[in-house]
């Protein structure tokens, strides 16, 4: 076998072992294969290659031909990604079944100690809370994609998450929302920016044309995602940061809010600048 890295490398996606992603990668190289030969050319040991050979088999990734010997083939690529999605939600399934079994218990048991520890909070810790800018926010937009039933207007300067939060607004925009991206004007970004913000705009254009553009014409005093936003105050949940250009990035702080009335605030700001407040031409026409 010569290739066998080279094709490992994808298959790390699928969350296998060495050994289990060694003998996947052999199977597809050399085809139909026996196990001492798979061993032979992989170099997983005899006395674990039947082994790993029955976990991909349960798996769904490769056939078990009976015989004396057994002989065992790769599923095509194909059909080894959608096994892979499968697995998946079948393991989701399960485990929100077990969580399910345990929810009685779980409140019971808790609440009544989360109750008991919680002090009286000011108005404005219900308002909001707050996540570090980075992974943590970056997850929490995420779940406001995944939240979200109608609507989800985002406001930013360049959308330099774009590739952290693709898959979620992915799977947003198939399930049917409306999706708003309000960008700055380029001609107020840093040329670094502006090289960041045309090639996520081109990338948006080109994957996700659903998705309604605008460029404001004005700097943004904050930038964020909204979600349901509603002006009778019953839905609406966002994430947010102010501009605070002498802070680093990695120092500030995004604020979280499900509070209906101050998201409506939020969205009629979105709106307005939407409306009223964009530039005419398309800078990346």
């Amino acid at each position: 076998m010569t290739n066998t890295r080279d094709t490992t490398d994808p298959l790390d996606t699928l969350e296998l072992t060495e050994y289990e992603s060694q003998a996947l990668a052999g199977l597809i190289e050399l085809g139909r294969s026996t196990a001492p030969d798979l061993s032979t050319a992989t170099g997983i040991p005899k006395a674990r290659i039947y082994g790993v050979l029955d976990e991909l088999g349960d798996a769904g990734y490769i056939k078990i031909i009976p015989g004396r010997p057994k002989q065992y083939q790769a599923k095509p690529p194909e059909t080894i990604l959608e096994q892979a999605i499968e697995n998946e939600r079948q393991s989701y399934r399960s485990y929100k079944h077990t969580l399910e079994q345990q929810k009685s218990a779980f409140l019971e048991t808790l609440r009544p100690v989360y109750e008991a520890g919680q002090t009286e909070t000011s108005p404005t810790e219900e308002l909001f809370h707050v996540v570090s800018v980075g992974d943590p926010s970056e997850r929490e937009t995420r779940t406001l994609y995944d939240d979200a039933t109608d609507r989800i207007n985002i406001m930013t300067k360049s959308f330099e998450y774009f590739d952290a939060v693709e898959p979620a607004l992915r799977e947003a925009l198939t399930s049917g929302q409306e999706i708003n991206a309000l960008f700055l004007d380029p001609e107020l970004l840093s040329s670094a920016n502006r090289d960041i913000q045309r090639d996520i705009v081109e990338q948006l254009r080109t994957d996700y044309p659903a998705i309604s553009l605008r460029f404001s014409a004005t700097r943004l005093p904050w930038r964020g995602t909204i979600i349901d936003p509603s002006m009778s105050y019953d839905s609406g949940q966002a994430i947010f940061l102010v501009e605070e250009t002498d802070i680093p990035l990695y120092k500030r702080q995004a604020a979280v809010t499900d509070n209906n009335s101050f998201v409506a605030g939020l969205n009629r700001y979105f709106e307005l600048t939407w409306k009223h407040d964009t530039i005419d031409a398309d800078p990346y026409a």
